[in-house]
């Protein structure tokens, strides 16, 4: 009896995945957690500034690792006056709330509101160094010119950029690498 049951069951059980549009369900690791968010916002701030914001659209919290794991996520940074210096958007991330990091992935987008921005698959935001940084390739794009790399490490605002393997154009004059003056780059 106990076999026929079974049998019955793996039975319906293939008939049911053989069907198009009905996928067989599997166990996912957001089933752990301890609360799940449907858009979640979190306001971080140094010494009582506002520095920046993370929005998510889903997020699940897992609370004894202090993590969330997050699905269309923005963040937000601020200069001291309250003013958007740039916003960083990806597919997913991490954001550890110990420490205050986030791991970006996917389709990630920082733009700055002069209109410089930078593409990824990966970055990780370390607020207690205050940068942003990746070891992914990259490509920019800015009203002085555009270019890309390897890898890269810059302030919020991205303003100071440290870069691998960099290439790309400069409008106007050109790049003046470090031990050149104007006048030999010509």
């Amino acid at each position: 009896m106990i076999r026929m049951l079974l049998l019955v069951a793996v039975i319906a059980a293939n008939a049911a995945c053989a069907e198009p549009g009905i996928a067989p369900v599997r166990s996912v690791v957001s089933d752990t957690s301890d609360m799940v968010m449907d858009t979640m916002r979190t306001i971080i701030t140094r010494d009582g500034i506002k520095t920046s914001q993370i929005e998510a659209d889903t997020a699940w919290i897992y609370q004894s690792r202090q993590v969330a794991d997050m699905k269309g996520v923005t963040m937000t940074f601020y200069e001291e006056n309250g003013s958007i210096s740039s916003t960083v958007t990806a597919a997913t991330g991490v954001y550890q709330m110990r420490d205050g990091t986030l791991d970006a992935r996917g389709d990630v987008v920082a733009v700055t509101p002069n209109g410089r921005t930078l593409r990824t698959e990966h970055l990780v935001f370390d607020r207690i160094a205050n940068q942003i940084r990746s070891d992914t390739a990259y490509t920019f794009t800015s009203p002085d010119g555009n270019g890309a790399g390897m890898g890269f490490v810059t302030d919020p605002d991205f303003r100071r950029l440290e870069t691998s393997r960099a290439s790309g154009r400069q409008r106007g004059r050109g790049f003046v690498l470090p031990g050149q003056t104007r006048d030999s780059t010509r």
